[in-house]
């Protein structure tokens, strides 16, 4: 889990990108509090790392439940759309939260390597900033590797919820054997996007545990 900010930051962190609107005045008020940027990038790979376990968990879930589409064999049809609506719904909904988690990890890791770029110039020995700069240019490594398996994660999640949608719309107006039929043709399909999904999941959690490792974090 994140770690817990005091409270009186935690409103900083909700209110100020809101009523002020200016990312420099939000980091360094929150520098005030004694969180330097790096540490708030750590909690927000934390955050939208938990973000992703929960939407694997859903997917998982809903994953589960095409499977019994697939091996439906007569029953409550009525039941078999509640269920699958509703599955689709929770996942859509954490899929959601999973992409504005990325952008906030997005949008402080670039102040972070701007303002780190910009210190640089501010070091008056040239082995301490070689030092810095080898730095900089790790840590930049890590991140990139992170984000792209955030992104690739992040891409994989619409294609998959626009056939659940399809699945359960063809079947809330078609509540009958044939209609069954018709999505068990389809479903296989389904299963096999989400366990792809799922898996590009897993692989972005093992990456954002192994850069909060590297930071530091944990």
């Amino acid at each position: 889990m994140p770690r817990c900010l005091p409270l009186l930051a935690c409103l900083v962190l909700t209110t100020v990108p809101m009523f002020v609107g200016c990312k420099s005045i939000y980091y360094g008020t929150m520098e005030t509090f004694g969180y330097e940027k790096r540490e708030i990038l750590v909690d927000r790979v934390e955050s939208a790392r938990d973000k992703q376990e929960d939407a694997k968990q859903q997917f998982t879930s809903a994953l589960e439940q095409f499977k019994s589409v697939v091996d439906f064999d007569g029953g409550d049809l009525e039941a078999m759309y509640k269920q699958l609506d509703r599955g689709y719904k929770r996942s859509k909904s954490a899929a959601d939260g999973v992409a504005g988690k990325i952008d906030s990890v997005e949008s402080v890791a670039k102040a972070l390597f701007a303002e780190w770029e910009q210190e640089l110039q501010e070091y008056e020995s040239g082995e301490l900033r070689r030092a810095s700069e080898k730095q900089l240019a790790a840590t930049r490594q890590r991140y990139n590797k992170l984000m792209d398996a955030m992104r690739k994660a992040e891409a994989t999640m619409p294609p998959v919820l626009s056939a659940m949608k399809d699945q359960v719309l063809f079947l809330k107006h078609n509540l009958n054997a044939q209609a069954i039929a018709s999505i068990q043709g389809t479903a296989e399909g389904i299963q096999r996007d989400i366990e792809s999904l799922i898996k590009e999941m897993q692989k972005s959690i093992d990456e954002a545990n192994a850069f909060i490792d590297q930071m530091g974090g944990g």
